[in-house]
């Protein structure tokens, strides 16, 4: 598809509402699946952190016990 003007390019031929619109939804599905996949990435590693250090603090009341 050829386009005349950078204007011409933003109305796509009468069709910019829903050419913009699925670009616009696809961005916005793609930041939010980044945001969610860094959330959860840390509450992971945080809830590792947590895990090790319980694990620790056990490890080392056993070891007292002994």
């Amino acid at each position: 598809m050829h386009f005349d003007s950078f204007s011409d390019f933003l109305a796509m031929g009468g069709y910019a509402f829903y050419v913009w619109l699925a670009y616009g939804i696809s961005a916005a599905s793609l930041i939010v699946l980044i945001i969610n996949s860094v959330v959860s990435r840390r509450q992971l590693f945080r809830s590792i952190a947590t895990q090790n250090r319980r694990q620790q603090r056990q490890v080392n009341a056993s070891a007292k016990e002994s």
